[in-house]
């Protein structure tokens, strides 16, 4: 197994330590509390366990990702990433564990599906669990850092060569549409992959409209969901076939597209039935000014800790580009569009 490295930024709370060890156990490991003792951190399996201050950040965590950027784009490669925080205040928890994975990401390290475990104050975020679990709110929260454990710890084979079936989901028009222009880019340096195309933009999404539990859950035994449509015609069953899926994602004020975001909710019928923790996720992102990043905390959020996708190192593309055809006029997107369709190729 890779060593395992824990990055504790702060003196831990007795909750984050009790957590800590429900996730690491008896295991032999690096600690790093400094960006002054970082070591070389590629190829490890890396527990970020974070105590929140009253603003949601961790100044000593932010001095030591500063570092890891110095040290290059693939200073984290080959690194497998999980994430505990826990703050005495009841916001900011998800929003700074969204800031950690998408920097990780960035430098090359992946994250297992669910990868995060947060307490907020009191652990209030605990309590609509109360009555699954019939538990108290220590022990679930504990719980789930045991469950988490079991999957950040494990060693998993190599994925099949033969598993290289591709989802494409997007709502765009081709003749104007940047972000498909570079998807495009990107398919034509794809090989050995087939690939699933839905234009999810041609049906008529209907959000989730929060059924209740026991209504969810018959229609996604079914592999269905009361509101029917596209979503359950054709992308139900094309996620359960394909090993990967990408999302096309143009920036519309700073929010992914109402037909992604409805297709992403949507998801949930089909995950009562079926987790997709063997499931990796990818996604094209062009914003016509800035904020490409937020999409990507977006997806990062909604799919991986909360839907199980995996995220493989840089699972994002991103691009600044306005005006239709504008992406055709960045600096070196060609080959960027191929480096990114290597990692596709690798990652599927």
């Amino acid at each position: 197994m890779k060593d395992i490295v824990l990055v504790i930024p702060e003196k831990p709370s007795p909750i984050l330590n009790k957590m800590i060890e429900k996730v690491l156990g008896n295991e032999n490991l690096t600690v790093i509390d400094s960006p002054e003792s970082l070591p070389n951190m590629q190829n490890r399996k890396i527990l970020f366990a974070v105590e929140l201050n009253e603003i949601g950040t961790s100044n000593n965590l932010n001095s030591i990702f500063l570092k890891l950027y110095q040290r290059g784009k693939d200073s984290l490669y080959g690194s497998e990433g999980a994430i505990l925080i826990h703050s005495n205040f009841p916001l900011f928890t998800k929003t700074y564990a969204q800031s950690i994975a998408f920097w990780a990401n960035s430098l090359g390290c992946s994250f297992t599906g669910r990868p995060l475990v947060e307490a907020t104050k009191d652990l209030e975020n605990f309590k609509a669990m109360e009555r699954v679990y019939n538990m108290a709110l220590e022990d679930i929260c504990l719980l789930q850092c045991e469950e988490l454990g079991k999957r950040f710890l494990a060693t998993y084979p190599d994925r099949p060569r033969d598993k290289n079936k591709l989802l494409v989901l997007h709502s765009s028009h081709r003749d104007t549409s940047n972000t498909l222009t570079l998807w495009d880019m990107v398919e034509r340096n794809l090989s050995g992959i087939e690939i699933n195309e839905i234009n999810i933009g041609n049906g008529n999404i209907l959000d989730c409209q929060g059924c209740h539990y026991k209504t969810c859950k018959h229609f996604g035994k079914q592999n269905r969901c009361f509101y029917g449509g596209i979503i359950v015609e054709e992308v139900y069953p094309a996620v359960l076939e394909a090993d990967s899926i990408l999302f096309i994602c143009p920036n519309y004020n700073d929010m992914l597209t109402a037909n992604l975001v409805g297709s992403i909710n949507r998801l949930t019928a089909l995950y009562r039935k079926t987790k997709f923790y063997d499931k990796t996720m990818f996604a094209i992102i062009v914003s016509g000014y800035s904020g490409g990043d937020a999409l990507a905390k977006q997806l990062i959020s909604s799919l991986n800790m909360n839907k199980t996708f995996r995220l493989p190192p840089y699972f994002s593309l991103m691009a600044v580009a306005n005006h239709k055809g504008d992406i055709n006029k960045l600096p070196n997107i060609e080959e960027k569009a191929r480096t990114y369709a290597l990692n596709i190729m690798r990652e599927i």
